[in-house]
């Protein structure tokens, strides 16, 4: 376990994880833990007690906890180092809602008893939607809320008026300052590097603007189908799943106005600005689509009209972005697995190169890798050497790894850690959230038809109609 200084070292702390047998759970959160462990970034005395309606032993616990920290793979599991974190691993079951929370009060208070003092609480949910009320409920009656922070996974709220019933909930319960409405994709460090990049360097963000980018692409296209998430999927689709959620927080960091400090107040004010200032989608702004043969997955109606494919195009309606197209692209089951944000700057005249070949490139890009080889590259036209004036296509690039030679903390342990420490920075806040459900409010009242797409595709022939003349962008191509 490595040394830290002490302002990064979080109180004490009981951390509760809601749905801890989850996928979620397995793929995320448990082996984020143990890296924080294992970096010496968890209190100096914590404990953490696994929670589901499902009966676990403590020891069938720390079995799924070892065996999900083996499957994560970003490191050799140390012997000493697990057993200093399995010895902390305790379980405890219950139903979902408010009267059997309170008996989950006994686990804590024998977790607490383990640790000098009176520690903090760290309840993590990560439930569907639909439990997110009840365990809140339970929280209050039980007095578990005391020293206490909440983190929701998303999406909070499956509609607008489902989060403002579950907001006004949650905040009849809790205190703001309790409240961690979590969105992983802002605890990315390549995220956060649009920041970095853009308001650290002058050369980039004099040219952030619509006199010199012709639109802006977010693409998170997915391999993987609904696994067996169907009874999660089902309530939600790819359009509340991921579109509210993941695509319009990032959208948020590209367009935002500079703020007058990385603090969490002027952060996220500035964000919300961006909210506010988007046009509200019609449904001919929005393809929707469905994989051939989601619905032969367990648990998938047959006459499913859930979506697994989004594309979006999205205007904002301020001074810097008036008339620049934003689009949108998400989906399962498709040709390749990406996490890329693409600016395609405007075309300078061409008159001094009519008549002069080019290669493979409409326009010059900038594009940010957010997952795999995270970083930055820039591709543009250049001479090709030879007698004659010939284009093609060139690219300068910038890679997290190659530059500073260490791994990127993943967001799931920065966004714990920063939940640890009270910092809501890389949260979301409750108007940002409220006005995204009305932007898409038109579509969730009208949407436009499922369309079908073949398995391996770019998704429905509409998706690559909504953004013509343009096309969707991949820096190999």
């Amino acid at each position: 376990m490595k040394d830290q200084t002490t302002d990064l070292i979080p109180d004490d702390t009981v951390v509760v994880i809601f749905g801890a047998n989850g996928d979620l759970s397995k793929r995320k959160l448990l082996p984020a833990l143990y890296h924080l462990h294992v970096e010496g970034l968890l209190p100096r005395q914590w404990r953490i007690v696994g929670n589901a309606r499902s009966e676990v032993s403590d020891e069938e616990f720390r079995g799924i906890a070892r065996q999900a920290v083996e499957d994560d793979g970003r490191a050799t599991v140390d012997p000493e180092e697990w057993d200093a974190f399995a010895d902390r691993l305790s379980f405890a079951s219950c139903e979902f809602n408010a009267e059997d929370i309170e008996t989950l009060a006994g686990a804590v208070e024998r977790a607490e008893a383990e640790i000098d003092g009176s520690p903090r609480r760290l309840f993590y949910l990560s439930t569907p939607p639909s439990t997110f009320g009840p365990i809140t409920e339970g929280l209050g009656k039980s007095d578990l809320k005391e020293r206490a922070r909440v983190v929701y996974e998303k999406p909070f709220g499956v509609d607008p008026e489902d989060f403002l019933e579950l907001d006004q909930l949650v905040r009849g319960v809790l205190d703001e300052e309790q409240i961690y409405r979590i969105d992983h994709f802002l605890g990315k460090e390549s995220v956060q590097n649009i920041l970095a990049l853009r308001f650290a360097n002058g050369m980039f963000e004099a040219m952030w603007n619509r006199a010199h980018i012709d639109h802006v692409q977010i693409d998170v296209p997915e391999e993987l189908g609904i696994g067996s998430r169907a009874g999660f999927y089902e309530k939600t689709g790819a359009l509340r799943d991921m579109l509210v959620t993941h695509l319009f927080q990032v959208l948020s960091v590209v367009a935002m106005e500079p703020p007058s400090t990385l603090e969490q107040g002027p952060l996220i004010d500035e964000k919300v600005k961006v909210f506010e200032s988007m046009r509200e989608l019609e449904p001919d702004d929005v393809v929707l689509g469905q994989y051939e043969g989601y619905r032969d997955a367990d648990g998938v109606a047959d006459d499913s009209q859930t979506d697994t494919f989004v594309a979006a195009r999205v205007f904002i309606d301020n001074w810097r972005w008036d008339g620049v197209p934003f689009f949108l692209r998400t989906g399962k089951r498709l040709a390749q697995k990406r996490q890329t944000v693409t600016l395609a700057f405007r075309r300078p005249p061409s008159t001094m190169f009519r008549g002069v070949k080019r290669e493979g490139l409409d326009q010059d890009h900038l594009t940010f890798e957010l997952a795999g080889e995270e970083g930055v590259s820039l591709s543009f036209l250049a001479k090709q050497p030879g007698p004659t004036i010939e284009l093609g296509r060139a690219t300068m690039a910038f890679n997290y790894e190659k530059t500073f030679g260490s791994d990127l903390i993943e967001a799931y342990e920065r966004l714990i850690h920063d939940a640890l420490l009270g910092d809501r920075t890389l949260f979301t806040r409750a108007d940002g959230i409220g006005r995204t459900w009305e932007i898409v409010s038109a579509i969730l009242d009208n949407p436009p038809p499922i369309q079908p797409y073949a398995q391996d595709s770019w998704g429905p022939q509409a998706a690559e109609d909504l953004i013509a003349p343009r096309r969707w962008h991949l820096p190999d191509e």
